[in-house]
């Protein structure tokens, strides 16, 4: 069975492996069904989707899927306020008439999480977080969180809600991955360093996070001299990158599992709540997602694969 995570506001904790959804559509319906199936086997109860997947088809597959008497078996996560050619703006109206049409695609009146998909700076925090408690009251969300949000960010807005009598920021949904980004994978996109990672110990707001495996690096299909794939090159390869794959095998093999599944299970046990969103396209992967999660690991066998400390873990 998952681990789970309790999130204000939700009858139902999130389990510690979250549906990504972002290659669903209706064309491939009967895929997506299944592969919704597969994970509720392994004791996943949350899909992450979002207004812009496939162009708002995400949310639609899913829909379809929910409306064959299925929506009381999951929690559902959408998210609103992506960049669009104005840029990183986010103004009430835009946000829920995306929410109304998210609910529509989806077949549903409300959602248990919600999240921005980034932050506009230019709006007061304690404006973002009156409009977030409105949808609240109305409704539509049950939770709410910030996607690739500066911590400073989710800080002021929580001090903010607490002043206020308002609901805060229960999650925060960044890039943590045992492989560190040297650049943002996409415009805007935030990757926990070792600072927001110090934050999220001490304020224990949970990180739901995505591209937990490093968008495949792990995966072993890629080596340091293979430049085939120019994103996975531009945003992860890099010395020590390559020293933590190195130290991923090497603590796999010691304990019988792939290094795909030692890289999960290192966002998986960190020390503070942490979820990992996954995005397994067959059976396989889902149960090597499963195994992921189910191992357990060290202190020292974290900071061994952070090379926060030069020697092997014994």
């Amino acid at each position: 069975m998952l681990k789970t995570i309790q999130l204000e506001g939700l009858s139902s904790p999130v389990s510690s492996l979250i549906m990504g959804s972002d290659y669903f559509t209706p064309e491939n319906q009967e895929t997506a069904s299944q592969m919704i199936e597969n994970y509720l086997r392994i004791g996943g109860n949350t899909i992450d989707t979002a207004f812009i997947y496939s162009g708002g088809l995400s949310e639609q597959a899913i829909g379809n899927w929910l409306n064959n008497g299925n929506r009381e078996r999951v929690n559902i996560w959408t998210k609103g306020g992506h960049p669009n050619q104005n840029g990183h703006t986010i103004t009430k109206a835009e946000l829920k008439e995306q929410l109304k049409i998210s609910l529509d695609r989806l077949k549903t009146d409300h959602v248990e999480l919600y999240a921005l998909h980034r932050d506009d700076p230019s709006v007061p925090v304690g404006h973002i977080l009156e409009w977030l408690n409105e949808f609240i009251e109305d409704g539509y969300i049950s939770t709410f969180g910030g996607s690739n949000w500066e911590t400073s960010r989710l800080e002021e807005a929580n001090d903010y809600a607490s002043t206020h009598g308002l609901r805060g920021f229960s999650f925060s949904s960044p890039n943590l991955s045992l492989a560190k980004a040297k650049e943002a994978y996409w415009p805007g996109c935030i990757s926990l360093d070792a600072s927001d990672i110090k934050w999220h110990q001490q304020s224990t707001i949970p990180v739901l996070s995505w591209s937990s495996q490093a968008r495949g690096f792990f995966t072993g299909r890629f080596d340091r001299n293979d430049f085939s794939n120019e994103d996975l090159v531009r945003v992860f390869y890099n010395d020590d990158n390559w020293k933590r794959f190195d130290r991923a095998a090497e603590l796999a093999e010691k304990k019988g599992v792939t290094t795909i599944e030692i890289a999960l299970a290192y966002v998986l046990n960190q020390s503070f709540p942490t979820a990992a969103i996954i995005g397994p396209q067959n059976k396989e992967e889902m149960v090597s997602c499963a195994q992921g999660a189910s191992i357990v690991l060290s202190k020292d066998e974290i900071n061994w694969l952070n090379l926060d400390v030069p020697t092997p873990s014994s």
